[in-house]
């Protein structure tokens, strides 16, 4: 039984549906989506809501065995927003920012948030509890 919630519907259903292995993209206002995977837009303005807010929502719900984000989020680390991962306890896979764009294409579902941060986005990766 469900016991925390998701401020939305879509989101908590495809949390619920993805599998070990399958990718949830969780990105920036400027992060192209491309076609394929499932779009879920929960910007309402510039800024609402923020990455980590809906990184702390989503990690409320999932379990994620790993993380990719892009080389350039880590060129300044005085603007790195509160998800660094590194503060997730899992070390992230990094790659070039149009690798990053590639490997969304193969994301079950793509969340924009109203984080206006250059390269926040980050690929979560489902594990399993057991």
């Amino acid at each position: 039984m469900k016991r925390t919630t998701l401020l939305h519907a879509e989101l908590s259903h495809v949390i619920a549906s993805l599998g070990h292995g399958d990718m949830l993209v969780l990105g920036d206002a400027g992060l192209p989506i491309p076609d394929g995977p499932r779009r879920i837009d929960l910007a309402v303005a510039r800024g609402v809501p923020t990455l980590d807010e809906v990184l702390q929502a989503v990690l409320s719900e999932m379990q994620v065995e790993a993380i990719v984000i892009a080389d350039e989020a880590l060129g300044d680390a005085k603007k790195l927003p509160g998800w660094y991962p590194q503060s997730l306890g899992i070390e992230p896979q990094t790659v070039p920012h149009e690798e990053f764009k590639r490997r969304t294409a193969k994301a079950r579902a793509m969340v924009r948030t109203g984080e206006c941060t250059p390269y926040a986005n980050i690929i979560l990766i489902a594990g399993v509890k057991f």
